[in-house]
């Protein structure tokens, strides 16, 4: 079974989900029950984006897929949610329509590689949790990913960041995450 998602458009510089949808839906209806904020933040119905980039095959793919597999879960964080899949409409503009539209969890499909310094930037203040199918947007800002390690999977986390995000994880669950300041 590979775990490879495809190719980019030539556009957009090949990035992969190290961890199938199926898997990071799961981790993550999990691991959002361990932010201290995030019942406050989902309310009765957490918002979950999922964001694509425009004109990018493998993100388009694994932003559909993850939407399924998020729809199987019967809560996320312990919260019923709805999830919607978004053409991404540039940092700035995506922090304000998450800002306006009270989400819970923003999710990002492969094909950011090039806009995580400025999601980032964009983000910081607002009250949203950040994940990534790719991991190596952790180290550069995004809150939330999911690694392979040894053939396991593996939480990763920017913890500066979640700070700057108002995402608090419990240490029960740090302790099983790469954390990265």
């Amino acid at each position: 079974m590979g775990l490879a998602l495809g190719l980019a458009s030539a556009n957009v510089a090949s990035e992969d989900a190290a961890v199938p949808p199926v898997l990071q839906a799961q981790l993550l209806a999990k691991v959002a029950a361990y932010d201290k904020n995030f019942e406050a933040r989902a309310g009765e119905r957490a918002q979950v984006w999922i964001v694509v980039r425009p004109g990018d095959d493998t993100s388009a793919r694994v932003g559909k897929a993850m939407q399924k597999e998020l729809g199987t879960q019967a809560t996320v964080g312990g919260v019923a949610h709805d999830e919607t899949l978004l053409a991404y409409p540039g940092a700035t503009a995506l922090a304000d329509k998450i800002k306006k539209s009270k989400v819970a969890i923003v999710y990002f499909a492969p094909g950011f590689g090039d806009q995580v310094g400025a999601i980032r930037d964009a983000l910081a203040g607002g009250d949203v949790l950040s994940v990534s199918a790719v991991p190596e947007h952790v180290p550069q800002g995004i809150v939330l990913g999911f690694d392979l390690v040894s053939g396991k999977s593996k939480l990763l986390c920017h913890l500066g960041q979640a700070k700057k995000q108002h995402v608090a994880f419990k240490a029960e669950v740090l302790k099983l995450m790469k954390v990265y300041e």
